[in-house]
């Protein structure tokens, strides 16, 4: 699942992870995600950190109540410790710098589903 509230962005990683045999589903913020992850978990969340309304922060705090080893990878234009510390504790492993190269974006989908849970390489919904 793609969330980020930028329509391009969203686009860009559909287009990605479809190369990659996977199909993405997109979330335009938190509040979308969390109501389509109650319907349907995805394998693997790919979340910007600011968003209007429920920020990355916000969301992972929600989502982790739903599907606690879901794995997330979050992009973002900003590098704060801060922010670092917290994501790390909400079971994090990977966040990618904006403008990151589409190749760390496949290496971090791969990484993270091969040492998650959903162990599910080419299968479901993103």
């Amino acid at each position: 699942m793609i969330i980020d509230d930028q329509p391009g962005v969203r686009r860009l990683l559909c287009e990605a992870l479809k190369q990659l045999g996977y199909i993405p589903c997109e979330a335009r913020d938190g509040a979308e995600a969390l109501e389509k992850i109650k319907n349907e978990t995805p394998v693997l969340v790919i979340l910007d950190l600011k968003m209007p309304g429920m920020s990355g922060v916000e969301f992972l705090k929600n989502v982790r109540r739903l599907a606690v080893h879901l794995p997330a990878i979050v992009i973002t234009a900003y590098n704060e410790l801060d922010f670092r510390c917290q994501l790390e504790g909400l079971g994090v492993r990977y966040i990618l710098q904006k403008p990151f190269d589409i190749r760390q974006l496949y290496r971090a989908v791969e990484e993270a589903l091969q040492t998650g849970k959903y162990n599910l390489q080419g299968a479901g919904p993103i």
